[in-house]
């Protein structure tokens, strides 16, 4: 496998074990011990670095004005949505 390849075939061990081909652990700076997240996704199995993670919705929000609350903004939708329901 080349040092840029993305695509590997790997097999599922007897205890559900998988084991990243070197190239790939070297690629993504994986070594023992560290920590990875996984998910489901689409139907596909995702593993990550949780500082990937923290990234990428770092990233997602980062366009968000300063002081904007999300948790603030769902309450008031949640409240006024329940007003809604109530004057039905």
């Amino acid at each position: 496998m080349s040092e840029s390849s993305t695509y590997a075939e790997v097999h599922l061990g007897p205890q559900g074990r998988l084991v990243i081909p070197a190239a790939l652990r070297r690629s993504l700076g994986l070594e023992a011990g560290d920590l990875l997240i996984v998910r489901l996704e689409a139907g596909r199995l995702v593993l990550e670095k949780p500082e990937a993670i923290k990234h990428r919705l770092k990233a997602r929000f980062s366009g968000l004005p300063k002081g904007l609350s999300l948790a603030d903004e769902l309450l008031a939708e949640r409240r006024e949505e329940a007003k809604r329901e109530a004057s039905e």
